[in-house]
């Protein structure tokens, strides 16, 4: 017992001095008395290289630093409550007043220190926590599935389309759904998820999966995943429809088009705003109408008729806000 009050003491101590400490280090740091951006930062879980999603983000803070003449700084592998705490800490003291989690898992975390850093602004991903200085960026994606299941129901051969998720809540799998029923009443939509967004082998094991059910238009919705099953379609002679990039080079012969979301230039944006003073903590919602989700090109398998109405819907969604089921 004694021991352990002794422990529970000194973890005390240990967090009081770290407190104090962080508020010396915020109080004597007068860039963050400007309100303007002074540096950025960008933590992520994995690295730079991994995939399209971690790319796009760090080419948005390469824009950030020549657009807005700054310095900005980078914090790779940041997964646990020890490294995002750690990682912050760090990116303060390197003058940074605007940090970027570039995934949903960073909003608890940022909820919780925000008020150990007032002036510093945080922002993540697809969350619904906010704070006076935590923005949760999200993109409205249930039209990118209305219009890849489109895509897929008008190419499909055997009325056999499937979608490949990370998380049960991402909004692109009811969109697919609809779009894919909308254009193809006769269309089957197969469909799993694995509850992660970097298990590829388990991701090639659905697919595997749902080939065996005839499925010949596949939608992988999870960017660590997706080059490796385009891969495979493209080996197995399939379609698939690309995500978070356009994918078209990387595998010509089977990308439909891809459902584009432009994280690099929403964060040019984000960063403009915090510098204009303009960035509120709260929940962003981005679409097609910002011009942050858009489709990529068409292979030239797709008849150029139905090219044309994709465009005209996509459009007439971004005038009205309805989508083709809607209207």
């Amino acid at each position: 017992m004694i021991l352990q009050n002794g422990v529970s003491t000194m973890k005390k101590i240990i967090n009081v001095l770290l407190y104090t400490t962080l508020i010396f280090i915020l109080s004597g740091c007068s860039y963050f008395e400007t309100g303007q951006i002074q540096n950025a930062g960008l933590l992520i879980d994995t690295s730079i290289d991994d995939s399209a999603w971690s790319k796009k983000g760090y080419k948005g803070l390469l824009q950030i630093e020549k657009e807005l003449e700054i310095e900005v700084f980078y914090k790779e592998e940041v997964v646990t409550k020890a490294d995002i705490n750690n990682a912050v800490a760090e990116l303060v003291q390197d003058g940074v007043n605007l940090i970027f989690g570039h995934s949903n898992m960073y909003g608890s975390h940022f909820m919780e220190i925000a008020d150990l850093y007032p002036d510093v602004h945080f922002v993540y991903f697809n969350g619904g926590n906010y704070a006076e200085n935590v923005t949760s960026l999200n993109f409205s994606a249930h039209a990118m599935g209305f219009f890849a299941g489109m895509v897929a129901g008008e190419m499909t051969t055997t009325d056999s389309v499937g979608i490949i998720a990370a998380y049960l809540w991402q909004p692109e799998i009811e969109g697919f759904f609809e779009g894919a029923k909308y254009q193809n009443p006769s269309a089957e939509i197969e469909f799993d998820y694995m509850s992660n967004w970097n298990d590829t082998d388990t991701a090639l094991n659905i697919y595997d999966s749902m080939r065996q059910r005839e499925v010949d238009v596949i939608y992988p919705i999870g960017d660590t995943f997706s080059d490796a099953i385009l891969k495979k379609a493209e080996e197995d002679g399939i379609y698939s429809i690309g995500y978070i990039s356009d994918q078209l080079d990387m595998a010509p012969k089977t990308v439909l088009t891809s459902t584009i979301q432009h994280v690099d230039k929403l964060y040019t944006y984000t960063a403009e705003q915090f510098n204009d003073n303009n960035l509120e903590g709260s929940i962003m919602t981005f679409d097609f109408q910002e011009g942050y989700i858009s489709l990529g090109e068409f292979n030239d398998s797709v008849p150029e008729s139905f090219q044309q109405e994709m465009a005209g819907h996509v459009e007439k969604y971004i005038e009205t806000g309805l989508l083709p089921n809607e209207r």
